[in-house]
């Protein structure tokens, strides 16, 4: 099975086109670009690039695989909007998994620890595993002062984790800090192929845009 893999989630934007048969390595083609500005310009080019880089078509793709989050909202909904219209425009799957669990999958540890990217706002999106396919708590949305007691002294992964060590007394540099498609469409690929049911490209917001109507704000009619 085909699948392309693409996140906007995270600061970065990244694609990934993987083929599940053991023999076909996985990854076939990755484009990877850290920017949160630019997600929209960025994704597309970056689908055209791992097909050709891959040498395969999109007509040869057999599901999309999305991250669903959490996410701030612009940001992620560049990444669920386009997989959807991919997978319409093609009538084919189109498979959530979240780009925290991702993420975690990337680190491949075997001990507890915990993820956090940056939510902005001065806060966390984070979760806990028990390992790196197992999670155990969140996702949630917090201060890194209220979740210290119960993030300190594990193995932490994520940008949101480096921003704030005196909370995640654990951070590691050596693990991911942003999303990588190569490892979402990995996790997909493998419970996929274990017979588990994904879910949809539901996101994962937890808390509401930043856009906002402005306080007072007074319609205008046409007398």
């Amino acid at each position: 099975m085909l699948l392309l893999a693409l996140d906007t989630a995270t600061p970065a934007v990244t694609v990934a086109l993987h083929e599940t048969a053991p023999e076909a390595g996985g990854a076939l083609a990755v484009a990877e670009a850290v920017d949160a500005r630019r997600h929209g310009e960025l994704l597309l080019p970056a689908v055209d690039r791992v097909l050709a880089e891959a040498g395969r078509a999109l007509a040869e793709v057999d599901a999309v695989v999305v991250g669903t989050g959490p996410g701030p909202y612009t940001g992620l909904r560049v990444g669920l909007a386009t997989a959807a219209a991919l997978g319409a425009a093609r009538s084919i799957p189109v498979h959530g998994v979240g780009t925290l669990d991702a993420l975690a999958y990337a680190t491949g540890l075997d001990e507890p620890f915990v993820v956090a990217t940056d939510a902005r706002r001065k806060e966390v999106y984070w979760a806990r595993y028990a390992d790196a396919r197992t999670r155990v708590a969140g996702p949630a949305v917090d201060r890194p002062a209220e979740i210290a007691a119960e993030v300190a002294g594990l193995p932490a992964a994520g940008a949101g984790a480096l921003l704030y060590p005196e909370a995640f007394t654990g951070a590691r540099e050596d693990l991911p800090a942003h999303a990588s498609a190569a490892a979402l469409a990995a996790l997909a690929g493998e419970r996929l192929a274990a017979g588990e049911e994904l879910p949809g490209p539901t996101p994962q917001y937890l808390r509401r845009p930043d856009a906002r109507v402005p306080a007072g704000y007074k319609a205008v009619t046409r007398g």
